[in-house]
């Protein structure tokens, strides 16, 4: 089973994400801070990593700088309100495997990165 560690500034979206990566048979552990899911992906046990760029704690930036300096690479998915267009090839230099919009069917892009559909 996929263990997808996710986080965002937003309890509300946190929720949604949870319902919709559970519905599909993920296992999902959801957090609020950067540094919590920075520790769980040291831990090793995450297939991927979900994460808004506007954290409480910690810029999107500081968190992806952090992420690339773990021995382990879990592949990095942002899904934004943000627009990022302009900043997109400094995202995938700090490992960024996509970035999907929460304007946009985030749903669908998501399923089809993660191979859910």
């Amino acid at each position: 089973m996929k263990h997808v560690i996710h986080v965002d500034n937003s309890d509300f979206f946190r929720k949604i994400m949870k319902s919709y990566l559970s519905e599909k048979g993920l296992e999902y552990e959801g957090f609020e801070r950067g540094e919590d899911a920075v520790n769980a992906v040291a831990d090793g046990q995450a297939s991927f990593l979900i994460t808004g760029l506007e954290l409480p704690d910690m810029s999107g930036d500081e968190l992806l700088k952090r992420l690339i300096t773990l021995p382990q690479k879990t592949p990095i998915i942002v899904v934004t309100s943000n627009d990022v267009s302009e900043k997109q090839n400094h995202y995938k230099s700090l490992g960024v495997k996509a970035i999907i919009m929460k304007s946009d069917d985030w749903k669908t892009e998501l399923g089809k990165i993660l191979k859910l559909n």
